[in-house]
């Protein structure tokens, strides 16, 4: 229970950012402040086995109420009463900078509070010095000393990226740039980029000459003194599965803060996910056989790594030897599958390469000759691992070592090449440990191989994935964190939170609250439904009603966004549209879409009419409040594509459970994701405009109704 110097502190704090902003009081907001503060100070009676109620709090708070401002209020008081930290995180960068540069400063100014805060990223952000050195040493050598392999750091630098480094240099010399990514100011592109950065595996440490100048190590220490510290999800994933606390505060000491938070169940799943490709890890052998080569002969001296050096090319032989002989396996299962077609799945749309088909393992079986190789390979890699593993602790002491005559410059780029060995065969080894064991009856991963047109050769990737993460999230966080907040304005679906549930694994007797928005949605915005004469399945009549229709649904309006669930139909509908109407639409994949969304927003300035053509990356995140956005106009239902494996996966688990995959998952996510496209419509209370759904099975089908009902209480025009 809040104390009442807590209560007071919060209230007074909220009072004076109301009078010094001369803002009016939002009942949604003081809920918020009163639901997170009166859930997290069960913290330490619950840790302590003396209090039942648990410090978790998932609160779905609509666009407008103030959110960022609600959880600071009622957290950083409880924080620093308890001595424990906070750590925000979002999902996009756009939040964190929006939270870091404008809102916590804000809070900070007008509401009394005194805390301190700061920004955390994870290390490939930041530049690794002894990168740097290196890539300019061996330019000026002309002979590169232990090239990395081709497919993760570029061997031949070309002179362009060389004069960034050289610049990158000269502003860390004179204290203009310190290193981070993001305050360079021009544009990098990731090859000239990341051939600059460390990880975990690579980075030396404390034991690296340049660590009093890193840039990474550096932004670390000023994480030690703060209260709190806004970093996004992926960062809290990685160090919790690093074991936590090694780049952000102990997750036992801290309060996590998740915005955006229905996106954490998406991250954690490609956290725990792993895939490997056959050829590319056959050239990758080659490429570590040739690296190790060269390493030897600089460790030549030292008789203990020579004894761990000669027993890793056996490791490497017989790690060939299998995976040549999963090859044919892989091409038997291609032949037997039957109709095979191209399929558009979220493999092939992150991975290189032409998709030419996709095959998931029904049930997650796997042939028992295929489970056998990857047992094989798996123990194969651990011993690889272990060489690895030895290799590096000893030439970890050497570099501790005061009276070692080795170079120690060349000891910390042999650190750094045997961290990207680990780290590359580390990954291979999880998969190859998903596909030697047998699943568990209760929750199968979803395992499925890719067959890709990789410049004219044919490549097998094979992935393994968890079709839910709450069992991931449930052991890295929710049991050792001291309390956290999961919100969003989109938690729920069908106005129940049970497929966040499902999907998130939150603990038992987590409070769960749904805060309504300050938006007068019956007098800002008409939810329309049209007639037509198709259904979205008719897919040529449907693109042509939505040629036809479009330019009288949009007439009026400056700004309009137009939100497609196919890329195929928007272009489409862009190619059939009249050559004078194409000059005032803007699609998605034409220009970045930033540069998209300032073009669309100049044409409006200037008193024109601007259209955007967008897919599900518009529906989520843009900005376009007032005149910028008066009317979003949706396609269809945004059902998921229905060949995903890992969906495909989960789908066929409840089937087999006798459930409804249809209504448990497709029809909730489908919800979802139509009430984050209708949000991009009121963006502010002042804001007023329509939705137009090209789609009428959201009256004329059963669940359609449900769908309807979940959105926000627009006013309903159905023809």
């Amino acid at each position: 229970m809040l104390s009442d110097d807590l209560k007071q502190t919060i209230q007074a704090a909220y009072s004076r950012v109301l009078d010094s902003k001369q803002l009016q009081p939002r009942w949604g907001q003081r809920v918020m402040i009163a639901e997170i503060a009166k859930t997290l100070v069960s913290a330490r009676q619950y840790h302590d086995h003396e209090e039942e109620i648990a410090p978790f709090c998932v609160i779905e708070a609509g666009t407008g109420t103030g959110k960022t401002l609600a959880y600071t209020l009622a957290v950083i008081p409880l924080a620093r009463a308890e001595g424990k930290k906070v750590v925000i995180a979002t999902a996009t960068v756009a939040l964190q900078e929006q939270i870091v540069f404008r809102d916590l400063p804000d809070i900070q100014q007008h509401s009394g509070l005194d805390f301190s805060f700061a920004l955390a990223k994870g290390r490939s952000r930041y530049l690794c010095l002894s990168k740097l050195d290196g890539l300019l040493a061996e330019a000026h050598q002309q002979s590169p000393t232990l090239a990395l392999y081709p497919d993760e750091i570029k061997p031949q630098v070309d002179a362009d990226s060389m004069q960034v480094y050289q610049s990158m240099l000269e502003a860390l010399a004179t204290g203009a740039w310190q290193g981070d990514r993001d305050s360079w100011l021009q544009q990098l592109e990731d090859k000239v980029w990341y051939a600059l950065t460390s990880d975990s595996n690579q980075c030396a440490g404390r034991r690296c000459h340049h660590v009093s100048q890193c840039s990474f190590f550096k932004a670390r220490e000023e994480l030690h003194g703060v209260d709190c510290i806004v970093a996004n999800h992926d960062l809290v994933l990685a160090d919790l599965a690093l074991g936590g606390g090694i780049v952000l505060p102990d997750p036992a000491e801290t309060f996590f803060i998740f915005d955006e938070g229905h996106h954490l169940p998406i991250r954690a799943l490609s956290h725990f996910s792993a895939t490997t490709r056959l050829q590319g890890t056959l050239k990758w052998l080659d490429q570590s056989q040739k690296l190790l080569s060269a390493l030897a002969k600089q460790l030549s001296t030292v008789a203990s790594l020579q004894t761990i050096i000669e027993r890793i090319p056996t490791s490497f032989e017989q790690i060939k030897q299998h995976i040549v002989q999963t090859q044919p396996l892989l091409e038997s299962v291609v032949e037997n599958i039957p109709n095979k077609e191209i399929q558009s799945t979220r493999a092939q749309r992150q991975s290189k390469g032409e998709s030419l088909y996709v095959h998931r393992f029904a049930h997650g079986h796997i042939p028992e000759a295929l489970q056998a190789l990857a047992l094989e390979l798996s123990a194969a890699y651990t011993r690889l691992l272990g060489l690895l593993e030895g290799l590096q602790s000893e030439v970890n002491d050497l570099l501790e070592d005061q009276c070692c005559e080795l170079d120690k410059s060349e000891l910390e780029v042999s650190y750094g090449v045997l961290g990207q060995l680990m780290g590359r065969a580390t990954g291979h080894c999880a998969l190859w440990s998903h596909y030697s064991v047998s699943l568990m009856p209760d929750m199968p991963d979803a395992r499925w191989l890719e067959l890709l047109d990789s410049g004219g050769h044919l490549e097998y990737v094979l992935y393994s994935s968890p079709i839910l993460a709450h069992r991931q999230l449930e052991e890295y966080l929710w049991s050792r964190c001291y309390g956290a907040v999961v919100t969003s304005a989109t938690l729920s679906a069908l106005e129940s939170f049970d497929r966040f549930k499902m999907q998130s694994g939150m603990p038992e007797l987590t409070n769960y609250k749904q805060v309504p928005s300050p938006f007068d949605y019956q007098h800002s915005a008409v939810f329309r439904v049209p007639d037509m004469s198709c259904e979205p399945g008719d897919v040529q009549h449907h693109t042509q009603a939505i040629v036809d229709q479009l330019p009288q649904l949009c007439h009026g309006d400056k700004g309009v966004l137009v939100l497609f669930a196919s890329r195929r139909q928007m272009l489409d509908v862009y190619a059939d549209l009249t050559p004078d109407y194409r000059q005032r639409v803007l699609v998605q994949g034409d220009y970045s879409k930033m540069d998209l969304l300032r073009r669309h927003r100049e044409a409006v300035d200037e008193g024109d009419s601007s259209v955007i053509f967008g897919l599900a990356s518009f529906a989520e995140g843009v900005d376009l409040p007032g005149s910028y956005c008066t009317h979003v106009i949706i396609a269809k239902i945004p059902f998921a594509v229905p060949d995903d494996p890992v969906e495909a996966a989960l789908a066929e688990w409840l089937s087999n459970k006798g459930r409804n995959p249809f209504m448990e998952i497709t029809v909730p996510d489908a919800a979802l994701r139509l009430v984050q496209a209708c949000g991009r419509l009121l963006r502010c209370e002042s804001d007023s405009g329509r939705i137009t759904l090209l789609d009428r099975r959201i009256v004329t089908k059963r669940y359609g109704q449900a769908i309807l009902n979940s959105l926000p209480p627009f006013r309903r025009e159905v023809a």
